[in-house]
């Protein structure tokens, strides 16, 4: 992902997140918990693999976890299997979708990145600019907590159908044009169905987690950005900041071109992006549990 230009100006709290929170929130008691200390687990089993490269035998090993580790919990998990053309080379790229509910029904989707950057051009160290970063928050977060969020529909469904979905091929190339290759692919072939709207995580195992609200996302799907703004107020999720960031330039654009209303959720604000010090250490599962606690409350207020 990359950012577009900063907003400097904060969103009053009282116009983004509304004077009360939303009356449908479920009673928390009812509702399994999100466990942070899972996500933590398949953040560093994703690192251990190795670089998620496409291409490359640490790629085609994560995608196999993630299917598992999918199958385990989901309706149905299938890869959405397609080639990007780089120059001389033809580089097959696979999305993991897996499927909760009649997903055929307009689904809810929640989606992230499971790729890694091939190299780390933003690393203090020129000599460590052509090794591919490891990827803990850029990247793996996201799919930790999906994975923990499939553990958790699993033992409650949702009211609404949901679609998980991880992108490949978000960090290939060195610009925007040659990366976001697995949601520009989805984009324009949905499945199992056309979502109703889409929920991004990226970036949200930062240690000193700290989500400001996105100006494109707030754009496209304001609803959905007050509500999950609301709903983590209502919890005390001080992660989430009613604060605006900048504007990033990610997987959720490509949905918005192609109709379909997205958000996302990521801290830009981490120094170790795209450099080879993205490491499990500068994560905690206090902030993948943050997330997907809010992401999970949310999902549980929709259908009523």
């Amino acid at each position: 992902m990359a950012a577009r230009g900063i907003a400097a100006f904060l969103l009053p709290a009282l116009v983004l997140l509304g004077c009360v929170a939303d009356e449908r929130i479920a009673d928390a008691q009812a509702l399994p918990t999100f466990n942070g200390e899972l996500a933590m687990i398949a953040l560093r089993r994703q690192v251990a693999i190795g670089p998620r490269v496409p291409g490359t035998d640490a790629h085609i090993e994560t995608r196999d976890y993630l299917v598992e580790q999918l199958g385990v919990f989901a309706d149905d998990v299938q890869l959405q299997s397609f080639t990007i053309t780089d120059g001389d080379r033809e580089i097959p790229m696979h999305n993991v979708v897996a499927t909760f509910g009649n997903a055929t029904e307009s689904p809810v989707m929640l989606c992230a990145h499971w790729d890694t950057r091939p190299f780390a051009d933003r690393d203090p160290n020129p000599d460590n600019r052509s090794t591919p970063i490891p990827g803990a928050n850029d990247g793996a977060s996201g799919v930790a907590v999906l994975i923990e969020l499939a553990r958790v529909f699993d033992i409650v469904a949702p009211p609404v159908p949901v679609v998980i979905v991880l992108f490949d091929g978000e960090d290939w190339g060195k610009t925007t044009a040659n990366m976001f290759h697995g949601s520009r692919h989805y984009a324009r072939n949905p499945t199992p169905a056309r979502p109703q709207f889409a929920i991004l995580l990226d970036m949200v195992g930062d240690a000193d987690l700290s989500i400001p609200v996105e100006p494109t996302s707030l754009q496209a799907a304001p609803d959905i950005v007050r509500g999950v703004w609301a709903t983590a107020q209502d919890m005390g999720v001080t992660q989430f900041s009613p604060r605006m960031g900048p504007a990033i330039s990610d997987d959720h654009v490509l949905l918005i071109k192609a109709g379909i209303p997205a958000i996302d959720l990521i801290d830009f604000s981490y120094p170790p992006w795209h450099t080879v010090e993205d490491t499990p250490d500068k994560c905690s599962s206090e902030s993948l549990g943050a997330v997907g606690s809010v992401v999970a409350r949310y999902i549980y207020t929709l259908g009523g």
